[in-house]
């Protein structure tokens, strides 16, 4: 069998709160309980566990493909919430989407500040930028 991610961990203060971002904002059924986890299992088999932890989060980056037509839906979400976005992980460019390998990407927080991110293609899919 090959070596595929089969899980991760994602630290939160609020494992219903965090879960239910995600699953809104990429348009996905509710997260559903394991043991004390939040599970949001995505189409390519891997899931993402949230946990609570209490105290300082380290923030993390996700980044997740997704189609033109989810990408569209999932900026309605954001203007619709009033949420803040940036074209770049540094947000230095707010309110603002890349064109990288000629598709579109999108920075945004979730409620524990991890740097989330859809894209709709893949980093490296072209030659060149």
């Amino acid at each position: 069998m090959p070596v595929q991610l089969n899980h991760t961990i994602v630290w939160c203060h609020d494992r219903h709160r965090s879960a239910a971002f995600l699953t809104e904002m990429l348009g996905l059924p509710p997260a559903t309980p394991f043991l004390h986890f939040m599970v949001v299992p995505l189409d390519n088999g891997v899931s993402l566990d949230f946990m609570e932890q209490p105290g300082e989060i380290a923030a993390q980056h996700y980044a997740f493909q997704v189609s033109e037509a989810e990408f569209d839906a999932g900026m309605d979400r954001l203007t619709q919430r009033g949420l803040p976005y940036w074209a770049d992980p540094a947000r230095s460019q707010p309110h603002a989407i890349n064109h990288h390998w000629g598709g579109r990407g999108v920075y945004f927080e979730d409620p524990d500040g991890h740097l989330l991110e859809f894209i709709t293609r893949p980093y490296g899919s072209e030659d060149s930028l």
